[in-house]
């Protein structure tokens, strides 16, 4: 195998000629065996545009050589449509350098000619910029995406609301029969959900978009000309479309990463509002007021059984993301001084969290379209339950709402299944138990 030989800080090192990366990777991917848990292609993506702001800053202030600089330029707008993965693993050390290396030499090598990995490629910057900044630009585009999720789920939801405006049912607290309302009101309710987490979703994009390049190593700007450090984030601006700016205090920017504890947060009340309703929507499928798409066999052993796979698995993704949510705190709390360490899993765990609710939004949403009601079981049940009663409390009073209660249940045992309905009808006329049930009595938010 034809080799060629690279120097660092360390030594020497023999590569492989025709390697894509160089001798900074070649340690990082020694160093670091971790099977799994990759950096994010997002990450990869986003440091190619912040590399090629660099370049096109630096080129327009005579810092780069023309020739150089369009290289380089060239080189990243190839990377970041190459979706090319990084080797590296997301637990490395070093704040992010290795990654950042990975990019350098990438960039360098696809450049050709004399275009070198930090002379050039990584001019007036530092990991402890960059790698910061493209967290923040791979995590805007990250919620766009997941914004627009949620809404379609939102939109889903809404749906089914009006197709189940018309079906009463009995409402459930403590997990017993409660007051009635209607089946879409609960799918309303849902809905609304959802709807606070895509405006929230959506909102907290204003937390990422104060970035802190051209701060250099904590966030001074020490060695990159102040010419530089005005205009990257106007080239990086314009790179992205994304309303980017630079941080008024780069060194408070450099060593603090409370945003994205702040944006984790945010994703966390979406995971707890989608293990909310999945844990609900099991119940009324196993109550049969709704049935469910049946999208596979539910047993190896059991003939004709089906499960809710796909709220389970929408479950679990809730669980990750609660779990990942935990990562970034931890990892954002555990930065010393002017730096933050742990960027890395705190980048991966964050993208992973955005990528994973895009995906349960986007499989609940379609499973949504299935989802019937079942109006038989849901009038049965209704019709059945003895807490309808308290519909009539503002006609009849409590006391009398008692006596009917324990009337009915004198005059039938316990496993009588009599419809509560008809006795009503006996005990108070159909014309005022009909307009007392009606959905739009039972939903018209007070009465008059």
């Amino acid at each position: 195998m034809k080799t060629r030989i690279e120097k660092d800080l360390l030594g020497e090192k023999e590569l492989p000629v025709d390697a894509a990366w160089g001798i900074h990777t070649a340690r990082a991917l020694e160093n670091f065996p971790i099977p799994g848990c990759s950096v994010p292609l997002a990450l990869i993506a986003a440091l190619a545009q912040v590399k090629k702001a660099c370049a096109l800053a630096s080129k327009e202030l005579g810092f780069l050589p023309a020739e150089k600089a369009d290289a380089i330029i060239h080189a990243c707008e190839e990377l970041q449509a190459s979706s090319i993965k990084c080797p590296l693993p997301a637990l490395q050390g070093g704040a992010g350098t290795s990654t950042n290396m990975f990019v350098n030499e990438l960039i360098a090598n696809r450049a050709g000619g004399n275009v070198h990995p930090i002379e050039d490629v990584n001019l007036h910057q530092s990991t402890n910029d960059v790698y910061p900044t493209a967290v923040k630009v791979a995590a805007i585009y990250g919620l766009r995406s997941l914004a627009d999720k949620i809404e379609a789920l939102q939109g889903a939801f809404q749906r089914l609301e009006k197709k189940f405006a018309h079906i009463p049912t009995i409402g459930k607290t403590e997990m017993v029969d409660a007051v009635p309302l209607t089946l879409g009101a609960e799918f309303g309710a849902f809905a609304e959900a959802f709807a606070r987490d895509r405006w929230r979703t959506f909102k907290c994009e204003e937390r990422l978009r104060v970035i802190n390049l051209g701060g250099t190593a904590v966030g001074t700007g020490l060695t990159a000309p102040r010419s530089y450090i005005f205009l990257v984030t106007d080239k990086l601006r314009e790179i992205t479309g994304l309303g980017l700016s630079r941080g008024e205090n780069l060194v408070d920017q450099t060593a603090n990463a409370d945003a994205f504890v702040e944006v984790s947060g945010i994703m966390k009340a979406c995971s707890a509002n989608l293990l909310k309703i999945c844990g609900d929507l099991r119940l009324l499928h196993m109550t049969k007021k709704i049935k469910l798409p049946a999208v596979q066999a539910g047993s190896s052993i059991m003939p004709g059984k089906v499960n809710p796979v796909i709220l389970e698995s929408v479950m679990q993704i809730g669980i990750k993301v609660q779990a990942n949510d935990f990562i970034v705190t931890e990892c954002a709390s555990r930065g010393s001084l002017q730096i933050n360490e742990f960027m890395p899993l705190l980048a991966s765990a964050l993208l992973e969290s955005m990528e994973l609710l895009g995906a349960a939004c986007g499989m609940l949403s379609k499973h949504a379209e299935g989802i019937e009601a079942d109006e038989a079981e849901c009038e049965k049940q209704f019709f059945h339950s003895l807490e309808i009663i308290t519909a009539f409390l503002p006609t009849i009073g409590y006391e009398r709402a008692t006596e009917l209660v324990e009337a009915f249940k004198d005059r039938t045992d316990s496993s009588d299944q009599s419809n509560f309905k008809q006795f009503l009808i006996e005990e108070l006329g159909d014309e005022l138990v009909a307009k007392t049930l009606s959905p739009q009595n039972l939903m018209a938010l007070g009465y008059r």
